[in-house]
Order: C-alpha cells, then sequence, then structure tokens
C-alpha cells in the first residue's frame, strides 16, 4: 500500500455562517485527487485546513507524516500550492522570483525550471507585470513545481483564465503529472478539468463529503436508464435510483449502482429498456448533490 501524503480524520470547523462537517478523506502517494464543490462549498477551507492557515475545530490532520497545523513549518518544505489569486511582485522578473525560491528550497532544480520555461513559454526577464493571466498562472506553476515538491495542491488555478489559455494550462499541466507522476490534490468546481486529470474524486457540499471513490469506479456506476414501461405495469425497483425523469410510460432513472443485471430486472418486470446512457461527472456531481439537497434541505 502506498505511503498516505493526506490523511484528514473527522475535521469539522464553525464559522457563523459555515460548518466543514466531519470530512475524512486519505490520498496516497502518486495519486491525483479531484476535489469537487461549487462556490462556497468548503473546498477553500479544507485547503486552508491542509496548509495549516485554519486550525480546526475537531479531528486530526497529517499532511505528509506531519500533524497540522502544529508542524506546518517542516510539512511546507515538501508542498507545492498554487492558486488563481496567488500574487507575485509585479515589478520584479520571473527570473528574480526563481532565484528567490531557490535560495529558500535546497531541492530546487534548476534545469527542470529552465525545462518548464521552455514548455511553458515563458521569458524569464519579462516582469510579472507584463504577463497575462494565463501566463501568471503558468509561472505559478513553474515556482511550484521546479522545488520538487512531494504534493502538489492546487486550489481553482484555471478560474478566470479565457478559453484558450485554459486549455493551454491544462496541457502543460497534464503533461508535466505524465512525467513526474506526482501526488496532487486538485480543487475546482469545473468537473471537465477535475475529469481530464484525476484518478480518485471527492465531492463536497455544503461543508459534508458526499462522495469520495475511484474516478473510473463512479463512472462506471453511474447511469440513466431509459424505460418504455406498459400501461398498467409497475416500475421495476431498481437499486441505487435517485431521480425519475420523463413520463409514467417512458421513465428516465438515474442510479448510482448501475450494474449488467440493472436491463434484466427490467425485462422481466415487463419493461423494455430503450437505452443505457453513460454520464459526465458534472452530471454525476450535480445529480448526487441535488438527490442530497432534497433530503437535507439547508
Amino acid at each position: 500500500m502506498n505511503d498516505l501524503c493526506i490523511r484528514m480524520d473527522g475535521v469539522s470547523k464553525r464559522y457563523p455562517h459555515f460548518f466543514l462537517d466531519g470530512i475524512s478523506l486519505e490520498l496516497s502517494e502518486g495519486s491525483v485527487l479531484g476535489f469537487i464543490g461549487a462556490n462556497g462549498a468548503g473546498k477553500s477551507t479544507t485547503i486552508r485546513i491542509l496548509m495549516g492557515l485554519v486550525r480546526q475545530d475537531s479531528g486530526s490532520v497529517e499532511v505528509l507524516g506531519h500533524p497540522m497545523p502544529a508542524e506546518q513549518t517542516t510539512a511546507k518544505l515538501d508542498i507545492g500550492f498554487v492558486s488563481e489569486d496567488m500574487r507575485l511582485y509585479g515589478a520584479a522578473t520571473l527570473a528574480w522570483h526563481m532565484n528567490f525560491v531557490a535560495s529558500m528550497y535546497p531541492r530546487w532544480d534548476k534545469a527542470y525550471a529552465e525545462t518548464l520555461l521552455r514548455r511553458f513559454d515563458l521569458k524569464a526577464e519579462q516582469k510579472i507585470k507584463g504577463l497575462s493571466h494565463g501566463q501568471r498562472v503558468k509561472a505559478a506553476l513553474l515556482l511550484a513545481l521546479a522545488r520538487q515538491p512531494r504534493l502538489l495542491i492546487l486550489d481553482e488555478p484555471t478560474t478566470g483564465l479565457d478559453p484558450v489559455a485554459r486549455r493551454e494550462v491544462l496541457g502543460e499541466l497534464m503533461s508535466v503529472l505524465r512525467d513526474e507522476g506526482r501526488t496532487i490534490f486538485f480543487s475546482s468546481h469545473n468537473t471537465l478539468e477535475v475529469e481530464q486529470i484525476s484518478d480518485r474524486i471527492a465531492f463536497i457540499d455544503r461543508g459534508r463529503l458526499i462522495a469520495l471513490d475511484e474516478k473510473e469506479d463512479l463512472l462506471d456506476r453511474w447511469r440513466r436508464v431509459r424505460l418504455m414501461v406498459p400501461t398498467g405495469s409497475v416500475l421495476p425497483q431498481i437499486p441505487g435510483v435517485i431521480e425519475v425523469a420523463g413520463t409514467e410510460r417512458l421513465p428516465v432513472l438515474t442510479t448510482s449502482q448501475f450494474n449488467p443485471g440493472v436491463v434484466s430486472l427490467c425485462e422481466d418486470r415487463g419493461a423494455t429498456v430503450q437505452g443505457v446512457d453513460a454520464m459526465t461527472l458534472e452530471e454525476i456531481f450535480v445529480a448526487n448533490v441535488q438527490s442530497r439537497r432534497e433530503l437535507q434541505p439547508a
């Protein structure tokens, strides 16, 4: 079993108008966890706790084997952090930033930094204030990656980018991940981005972790089943159904526990299966959130 880079056990934090409620998750070395939630769901609060910037009210947190926030200084030597709202010194060049970071982190890899400069199409002598938003995101990634961190935490890194810049940043990030096999905690409300780079998925909503699973298992289990039910027949009881849409005669069932036996079950009850549709990660996330909110309204 791989070593754990992140372990959160029953972590809670209460604010006047928000409650992070009993978050428990683990991230093994070499894994990429996509942490998905709408704005205000608790993503940033979770990351602040992971980084030792906020102390949890209850529960325990270990990052790279260090209890947080008690040993945050030591842990951060091996953490690379990138956020869309990171601020670099506008009047300084990228080269100045590279030298500054290299002076603090002994594992700074100068050759790798030069490789990333070429890969990200950046100029070291250019001042930060002259960079586009997309270039600043790439610069922040370079400064984090060239330190050779064991864990990379990305907090909405592509927010505010235009579609072309977002595609460029994600493409370069995916190339880096393939090269290095890094451990990544990737927080975003953009499910398409998360689906592209992650192998594990966590959904958070209203401060609660509502799903944590392997990405492929999640995509395999969730399906929309389109049926034709004869008049007078009873809709079959399919396991894991969280939503029934369509009409009484032509229902569309959304299930989180699909398996080949579902088709046989429907046909045995007299229904005709007109189609079984795979769902995107976004559709799964929305269906999951909506069903739980109906059961547990705010």
